[in-house]
């Protein structure tokens, strides 16, 4: 019998499993997502940009795209280099088996190319995680590094246990173990979005890492409490949240279903993809603002603002407030 990590199924915790099927099925019952390719590569690069941006990497989103897209920036070899490898992995991810060793070491391996001496190897030695001069967390002693994963993988493949949960448990559990020299919160974000894709493939172009990105101060400070309680309740209970946040940020209804042809058809295609990118947050809150139009849509805050004055122009959106508090929503009459 396989052991069971740690945690406790909460009301909260089914009540949020069954919200997030809810979501999940509208979305794909519209089918403006899984059609919708732009949408999915702009979503792709904000995964990528707020994946590494957690651990420090300071490339602009414009940047991250550039270098994706093979251009030249100006930037540091080895953030340029986290980039690159980060995009291999996460154009990979449906190649990977989810309860593999062979595969989550080779899932390592391109995650960390050319930027780490065991890249593709678990660790050797000990490892801890540092806030300033304090030892916040000490990894699992590295001898039993590979039975602790194998263990993990065990379990995760014969139980019954939701996805969404699960997926949630080894994100917890690689952290916690931290089977790797450097990469470990990466891989067990990327091994979490692995483990839904395989059951929805939708994840697979989810950004739920930018509102992690996001996030970022009450992550680390879930896992720490889940560590304290030797839990991951606490953690999954804030990653589903995540996820319910993430896919309320994307299209239920396709715009030319609420926005007649004729006031579209006066849009540039660039105002139009830049709507396209906003429309799915547009259908789930009220307003919009500069700030969350930036991380949806990949754009400079003065490209924002031009690309909301003439959604105004065009009858689309009204806005509201003034300076760093105007918000934009979509016209009433529309």
């Amino acid at each position: 019998m396989n052991k069971q990590p740690p945690f406790i199924i909460t009301s909260k915790i089914n009540n949020m499993v069954a919200e997030i099927a809810e979501t999940l099925g509208k979305i794909q019952g519209a089918g403006e997502y899984s059609r919708n390719l732009h949408l999915r590569k702009v979503n792709r690069l904000r995964t990528i940009h707020s994946s590494i941006a957690i651990e420090g990497n300071t490339l602009s989103i414009k940047q991250v795209s550039d270098v994706v897209n093979g251009k030249r920036i100006i930037g540091s070899p080895q953030e340029i280099k986290e980039v690159q490898n980060a995009y291999n992995v996460y154009e990979n991810i449906l190649k990977f088996n989810p309860y593999s060793i062979k595969d989550f070491l080779s899932a390592h391996k391109l995650m960390t190319s050319d930027l780490l001496e065991q890249s593709g190897k678990f660790r050797e030695g000990n490892v801890g995680v540092y806030s300033g001069n304090n030892i916040v967390h000490l990894g699992a002693n590295p001898k039993f590094v590979p039975e602790l994963i194998q263990d993990l993988f065990d379990w995760a493949k014969n139980t019954d246990t939701h996805p969404l949960i699960k997926s949630s448990v080894l994100h917890f559990e690689i952290e916690f173990i931290h089977p790797f020299a450097d990469g470990n919160g990466r891989m067990g974000r990327f091994w979490q979005t692995l483990v839904l894709s395989k059951w929805h493939e939708i994840f697979g172009w989810i950004p739920t890492e930018t509102l992690i990105h996001e996030n970022q101060q009450q992550y680390y400070q879930v896992l720490g409490n889940a560590e304290k309680t030797a839990s991951s309740t606490e953690f999954i209970e804030f990653m589903l949240d995540i996820i319910l946040k993430t896919l309320n940020e994307l299209p239920v209804q396709k715009i030319t279903d609420i926005i007649p042809d004729k006031i579209t058809d006066k849009l540039k295609k660039s105002e139009f993809e830049f709507l396209n990118d906003i429309w799915g947050y547009l259908q789930n809150n009220k307003t919009i603002d500069n700030y969350k139009a930036r991380l949806l849509t990949n754009k400079s805050s003065e490209s924002v603002k031009k690309y909301f004055a003439a959604l105004v122009d065009a009858g689309i959106l009204s806005q509201e407030g003034q300076n760093k508090g105007r918000k934009y929503r979509l016209k009433e009459d529309l």
